[in-house]
């Protein structure tokens, strides 16, 4: 009897374990959500942003640029910075400095203090990020670590889908400050959750950024992480400006811009929760043929872009592949490096901002000083050169380099 008791004790125990992980995990997800949202409002604003701060579009667009670069430094090292600080603590720091930037950019007086506010969420995504894998491992069983994490990247999704529509919409509503600052409220439940729903973690024994370096060592790594950077790279020098775009050459007014960045959203849902299929079979076919499509649509824009309804389809196909492209690199993140997953998803981190800082940048220089043809034929350049690597990076692997 007393051993039947104490196997009920157990089970009761690790049920109520199992439910207080779950409410954390559905808490960072929540944090993913408003984190996404914040990171990617500036895209469906460029233009108020522009007008409001006495800039030029190319110029607000330097706002992801930004969040990106601190995003990048943040990821690298922020495991030898807060070494020996509960995770707990750390995450709840994040989120609290996610509410200041948020506010900060809303309340912006000038261009210098609105990059401030946007270098401050740079941070929390680097370390938000970095952290999120690893931290939902510790919340759930192990079985359960799969579910935990596609909850927790439902979060990013759900924030693809609303964020550019809603930053538009709240825009047009409330102007540029106050769509900014609706994530804040946001922040400020998150916080709560996940005060109350995580545990104590104490800091674990974390890879030095080093053995994240030597991972490069190897040719598969180097050169799928290079295809990587160049994805998201050409992915953002025409992301970027869609708004500024769809007006200036589309001629749409902000109710339609909203609709076709809501249609962009929804594609972009669907096609993350159509790409695990493919991906069972194969990940490089998909990571190879996605950049090509996107190639192509870029070209598609340059050439038919001043209609708005070809515009639309257009976009909303791009949707569809970008969204869901990065499901498989990560995909492949796994399968090559199932022992080294936690350096290599820092490393990834890291590659991915920076890509999207650089791509951002660039795409601003050519739209203001070119014009968007310029940005978006160079958006199709940097997209084909990235299914090329990825064929190389398939090449690599089934010589098991």
């Amino acid at each position: 009897m007393d051993n039947i008791s104490q196997t009920v004790s157990k089970i009761t125990r690790s049920a109520n374990q199992s439910a207080g992980g779950w409410g954390a995990v559905l808490a960072m997800s929540l944090g993913a959500f408003a984190l996404v949202a914040s990171e990617f409002m500036p895209v469906s604003l460029l233009t108020p942003i522009a007008a409001d701060l006495h800039i030029t579009e190319g110029q607000a667009g330097q706002a992801i640029s930004v969040s990106g670069a601190f995003a990048v430094l943040t990821s690298l090292f922020i495991s030898a910075l807060a070494k020996g600080i509960n995770r707990k603590t750390l995450l709840l720091a994040l989120i609290a400095m996610m509410i200041v930037s948020g506010s900060v950019v809303s309340l912006a007086p000038n261009y210098v203090v609105f990059m401030l506010g946007r270098a401050m969420i740079g941070v929390v995504i680097g370390g938000f990020w970095s952290m999120s894998a690893a931290t939902a491992m510790r919340l759930v069983e192990d079985h359960h670590v799969p579910r935990a994490l596609a909850i927790l990247n439902g979060g990013n999704a759900l924030a693809t889908v609303i964020a550019a529509p809603a930053g538009s919409f709240l825009g047009g509503l409330i102007g540029w400050r106050g769509a900014f600052f609706c994530v804040v409220p946001v922040a400020v439940v998150v916080f709560v959750w996940q005060f109350v729903s995580l545990p104590s973690m104490a800091s674990a024994r974390h890879q030095q950024s080093a053995s994240v370096f030597s991972l490069l060592r190897r040719p598969i790594v180097a050169v799928g992480m290079l295809a990587v950077s160049l994805f998201f790279m050409g992915q953002f020098t025409l992301f970027t400006y869609v708004r500024p775009f769809l007006e200036d050459v589309a001629h749409v007014d902000v109710s339609t811009l909203s609709l076709i960045l809501l249609l962009m959203g929804i594609s972009g849902f669907v096609g993350t929760v159509l790409i695990g299929n493919v991906l069972k079979n194969s990940v490089y076919p998909a990571l190879i043929i996605i950049p090509v499509l996107m190639a192509f649509l870029a070209a598609a824009l340059i050439v038919l872009g001043k209609w708005v309804a070809v515009s639309a389809v257009i976009l909303t196909a791009w949707g569809l592949f970008a969204t869901s492209a990065p499901v498989g690199w990560w995909t492949w993140l796994a399968r090559t490096l199932p022992q080294d997953a936690e350096a290599g998803g820092g490393l990834m981190v890291a590659v991915v901002q920076l890509a999207i800082t650089l791509g951002a940048t660039c795409g601003g220089i050519l739209f203001d000083g070119v014009g968007y043809q310029a940005t978006f034929a160079a958006s199709a350049v940097v997209l084909a050169v990235a299914a090329l690597l990825a064929v190389t990076t398939g090449r690599l692997a089934g010589r098991g380099a």
